[in-house]
């Protein structure tokens, strides 16, 4: 359960309603999540907030679905359920195929396993991987 109300539209202000019709102007849909109707509380912290993830998250070096897969691993590491839902489905739309995705989760554990024990032997950095 959210620790504040999810705002609607006729709830939100108008500088979160912007933002809302911007998130549904690039999303091409509808659809406004509870990640973004929490935060309308804070219309500052809303706007700031998407307009650092539609930078972040848009194409660059880097593909979209990659992003989007790196976004899952990274909330799983941090155990973010909504983020970890959120961005699958969103991968799941860029073309993240159930292989992709199996192989992901090899990666997150194979990932969480190593950094386990690379952390608890406090295994010093080899001089050849330092910048």
């Amino acid at each position: 359960m959210a620790t504040v109300p999810l705002l609607s539209d006729e709830a939100a202000g108008a500088e979160a309603r912007a933002v809302f019709d911007e998130i549904r102007a690039a999303r091409g849909t509808d659809y406004v999540n509870n990640f973004w109707r929490a935060l309308a509380h804070d219309p500052a912290l809303l706007r700031a907030t998407w307009d650092r993830l539609r930078d972040v998250m848009a194409p660059g070096a880097l593909d979209p679905l990659v992003k989007e897969m790196l976004y899952v691993a990274v909330s799983a590491a941090n155990g973010c359920s909504y983020c970890v839902h959120s961005h699958t489905a969103a991968a799941k739309a860029k073309g993240m195929t159930p292989e992709m995705q199996g192989e992901l989760m090899a990666v997150i554990g194979m990932a969480m396993q190593t950094n386990g024990l690379a952390t608890a032997l406090q295994v010093e950095v080899d001089d050849a991987f330092k910048a």
